[in-house]
């Protein structure tokens, strides 16, 4: 069985010339009357580190399952590498890391990863595979005696064995505590630096934030925003003014009302508002004397996410900001 060394994106200068890694096009997935995705379009480029972000029951899993060939569209069409994901899966162009199962509990961390690459005409080395996804020092211990974290890394190995030109992430660090995040996110993105396109799906923003070259928002099986981090920010409008109150509170209530501030919340001398004009209510603050040690800030990740797939929520051009790719 030979082995190769781990896959890198590829060079020729002709991008365009490529194939999308993903290409989902007016893609449906309906189960009896519940229609899960809704016409969902949407192109990854080869090397894209891409978030796959939205609430409980917003499509991403049985977008995914449809990537990976798990699940059909009832309409539209998915291919991966310009084949179907069938296609691609049986080439060993795929592999996923899921939130549970797969791991035999009598055998070996190493034992699992070789018996792994024996599935792969082409696969990568077995101890450069540990290596890269922190497992290396833990190789002699049975699976059952490996920590969730661990076993969760085990999960990962086991998808670089085939030395997948796409992974495919779905919640990998649920029931991780934060330090096992950190480091599987830190092994994810060592090994993503070599070009490999990772997709990854996760309720966690700080993660999508930190780690995602692109982020696509769905909701209601519908994609709401796609672009990066600052632009998916950019797509809610106003900024976030926080400032400790000198004054009471019906005071600054009255004040606020003849301005354009909204979600206003006081706990006692604390004050979170957002508006169109922050400059404007800091004024009527400060000189009404009403506030000190203010601070504006832009709108974060997580005020995107919940203005953009809540219930009241619709897709709109400026909520959906085009990323910019390779070209």
């Amino acid at each position: 069985m030979s082995t190769t060394t781990p896959w890198s994106a590829p060079t020729d200068p002709d991008q365009a010339r490529l194939p999308d890694a993903v290409h989902l096009s007016g893609v449906h997935r309906s189960f009896g009357a519940l229609e899960a995705v809704a016409g969902i379009d949407l192109r990854i480029r080869p090397g894209e580190v891409l978030a796959l972000l939205g609430p409980n029951g917003a499509g991403k899993t049985t977008t995914v399952d449809m990537i990976l060939g798990l699940g059909r569209p009832t309409s539209g069409q998915v291919r991966v590498f310009g084949m179907t994901p069938r296609q691609a899966v049986d080439r060993g162009l795929v592999s996923a890391v899921m939130q549970t199962g797969g791991l035999l509990p009598d055998i070996t961390v190493r034992e699992t990863v070789t018996l792994v690459t024996t599935f792969f005409p082409r696969h990568a080395d077995v101890e450069e595979v540990m290596r890269r996804a922190g497992v290396q020092d833990i190789a002699s211990r049975t699976v059952s005696r490996c920590s969730g974290g661990q076993q969760q890394r085990l999960r990962f190995a086991m998808a670089l064995a085939g030395d997948p030109a796409l992974l495919v992430l779905d919640e990998p660090t649920t029931g991780m505590d934060v330090e096992g995040r950190r480091s599987f996110w830190e092994a994810v993105h060592a090994d993503a630096e070599n070009g490999r396109t990772v997709i990854f799906a996760t309720h966690y923003l700080e993660e999508a934030d930190a780690f995602a070259d692109r982020i696509v928002l769905v909701s209601h099986g519908r994609v709401v925003a796609d672009g990066t981090t600052a632009q998916v920010r950019a797509s809610v409008s106003g900024r976030t003014l926080r400032a400790t109150l000198t004054a009471g509170t019906d005071r600054v209530r009255r004040a606020l009302a003849g301005t354009d501030a909204h979600d206003v919340e006081i706990l006692g001398d604390s004050l979170t508002l957002a508006s169109q004009d922050t400059d404007a209510v800091a004024a009527v603050l400060l000189s009404g004397r009403l506030a000190r040690d203010l601070e504006i800030t832009s709108r974060g990740l997580e005020d995107a996410f919940i203005a953009l797939t809540g219930d009241d929520a619709s897709p709109s051009p400026s909520a959906r900001p085009q990323p910019t790719r390779p070209a």
